[in-house]
């Protein structure tokens, strides 16, 4: 036991005072010839003066109590810049440079902390990509400068409804952000079109559900694309050119040996195997005809149970909810090639085939015919390039499909719009404007 330390004061404080008290004892008890009432006297005499040191002795650990204390205070309140000062050797002392060293290692991480937060927050505010932070109330928490001149003509939204800020945006926009699933979509702004990758994340923070909406300007991205799609679409059909062009070449020169050497009984199955190489060139450049000559749109009056008879002789669907009454105006057959492919594409995709739905419905501005099914549904990648001619996933694909749905219903002056469903599989949503007849 050391001496400066609190256990050693205290006993020597106790150790002076007992001995204090049993020699002013044994005065009195000398002087009074009487041992008892010199005890008592001593006991009395010594009271006093032991209450002061006791108070004396306890006071700095009294100050030292309340400082800790406020300093705890102070950290609870993230004010980590408090120090304590003390000159004291004992566990006092110890304790205090303790509580120095923490404070300091939380100035460190707390300084760390804003540096990350104002790196963080550059970058996010920064970013191109439109990023939208709602709490369960659907309140903007957060949002960036993206998201501020794409919904709130550059002010910042914190505080309004999300819902309400969408209101001022163009439609196709507004059914984006206010389903629940990943989307590709486009927007008329101004004279030009613009496309956007829709994201949206559910998480807790702080223990209370938020959403996340990630909004990415894809129109760049599509042009950088589609030029890389013709860069492939020109190998692609140079590549089949030469697989045809090579036997057909070969296979003329054996004819013209044939027929130089008059074996005419071989003729006939050479010009069977040019026949066969040229009935494959026509069937490939059909394909692709097809798509750049697609005519204008002749808009007709339609109805619905006769137009989904027709469908169905061409592919299987469940048909979800009642056959609209009112009729359409489209052009039947250029629509039905829409959703024979993407019908289609919903089988390919392996879901079983009850799964592979239709569904119609319409308000005052827009009719809605949605394909939808239970497959694996698309990765983003995918889903931000699908809709780009001669993409295409499959090993054997055109990569038309999609590219001429697309421009079928653009032509329309409608929209399409593919998205991962919640559980699994894509829904693909062709939107037609309303047109009185």
């Amino acid at each position: 036991m050391r001496i400066s330390s609190l256990e050693g004061k205290l006993a020597l404080l106790l150790v002076g005072s007992a001995a204090v008290g049993a020699a002013i004892a044994a005065v009195i008890a000398e002087w009074t010839r009487s041992a008892w009432l010199g005890g008592v006297i001593a006991v009395a005499a010594c009271l006093a003066p032991l209450a002061w040191a006791a108070h004396a002795a306890m006071q700095p650990v009294r100050r030292l109590l309340r400082a800790l204390s406020g300093s705890v205070a102070s950290y609870r309140d993230g004010d980590f810049s408090i120090s304590l000062r003390t000159r004291r050797r004992d566990e006092l002392g110890a304790l205090i440079e303790a509580h120095n060293e923490l404070g300091h290692a939380l100035r460190e991480q707390r300084q760390n902390l804003v540096q990350r937060e104002l790196l963080l927050d550059t970058v996010v505010q920064h970013s191109p990509t439109a990023l939208v932070l709602t709490d369960a109330g659907d309140h903007i928490v957060y949002a960036n400068l993206a998201a501020r001149h794409l919904f709130n003509d550059g002010k910042n939204p914190a505080g309004l409804r999300f819902e309400e800020v969408l209101e001022a945006c163009p439609e196709a926009m507004r059914q984006a952000l206010t389903a629940s699933e990943d989307s590709l979509f486009g927007v008329e702004m101004g004279n030009d079109e613009e496309y956007f990758h829709l994201s949206r994340r559910d998480f807790r923070l702080h223990g209370r559900p938020h959403q996340l909406y990630l909004v990415q300007r894809m129109t760049r991205e599509l042009s950088r694309q589609e030029v890389a799609v013709w860069k492939r679409v020109i190998r692609v059909i140079s590549h089949e050119l030469n697989n045809s062009l090579a036997p057909i070449s070969s296979l003329a020169h054996s004819g013209a040996e044939l027929a130089r050497r008059n074996d005419l009984a071989r003729l006939p199955k050479v010009f069977e195997g040019i026949g066969d190489r040229v009935r494959h060139l026509h069937s490939f450049t059909a394909g692709y005809a097809s798509f750049a000559k697609l005519p204008q749109p002749n808009p007709a009056q339609v109805d619905w149970a006769a137009f989904l008879d027709s469908l169905k002789l061409h592919c299987k669907f469940q048909l979800r909810g009642e056959v609209p009454a009112e009729p359409a105006r489209f052009d039947a057959a250029q629509i039905e090639q829409v959703l024979i492919n993407l019908v289609k594409n919903a089988h390919e995709s392996g879901s079983e085939g009850d799964a592979v739905a239709l569904t119609i419905t319409h308000d005052p501005r827009n009719w809605r015919i949605e394909v939808s099914d239970r497959g694996p549904g698309m990765s983003e990648t995918v889903l931000a390039q699908a809709l780009l001619p001669f993409y295409s996933t499959k090993r054997s694909g055109t990569g038309l499909g999609l590219a001429l749905a697309r421009e079928i219903v653009e032509a329309h002056g409608g929209r399409i719009v593919l998205a991962n469903r919640e559980g699994g599989g894509l829904r693909v949503t062709v939107s037609l404007p309303t047109t009185r007849l």
